[in-house]
């Protein structure tokens, strides 16, 4: 779990950490939240679409989730969560990268039972990598000025 404030280099470490076990022969994938439930609306509807998306997602070694939860989930997304992270549970890794402290999460997810069964897929075997409250693009552009 890399957390922090807007900038602090969540998504540049969860690409990194994407890409290197890529290179190491792992069956890694990088994906934005929104990106995410965007295939999940456009393959659910579709004969057989929940199950080869669900397959899909849950066959990466490594998913790194950027953005996740800046916007709340809906009941469809939730329950497509709950799903993915149950297939991937004990099995294989998830990174998330988001703004939100875990003590956000649970409402962030709708605090309802979807809520409790996402969180208990998460948080118990978790390393939690706090990145700072520093804006490196700011800072970057600051210098460079």
């Amino acid at each position: 779990m890399f957390q922090g404030f807007t900038g602090s280099g969540k998504s540049y470490l969860g690409s990194a950490l994407a890409k290197q076990a890529c290179q190491h022969r792992y069956r890694a994938h990088y994906i934005r939240m929104p990106d995410l439930e965007e295939a999940w609306a456009a393959g659910r509807d579709k004969p057989g679409g929940k199950e080869k998306f669900l397959r899909k997602y849950a066959a990466f070694t490594l998913l790194v989730i950027d953005e996740w939860l800046l916007d709340q989930p809906d009941d469809n997304t939730r329950s497509m969560l709950l799903e993915l992270l149950e297939r991937r549970y004990d099995t294989t890794s998830t990174v998330f990268c988001t703004q939100y402290a875990k003590k956000d999460w649970h409402q962030r997810l709708g605090s309802g039972v979807h809520a409790d069964a996402i969180m208990d897929r998460i948080v118990h075997r978790t390393i939690w990598i706090e990145t700072g409250g520093t804006n490196m693009r700011e800072h970057t552009a600051d210098n460079a000025a």
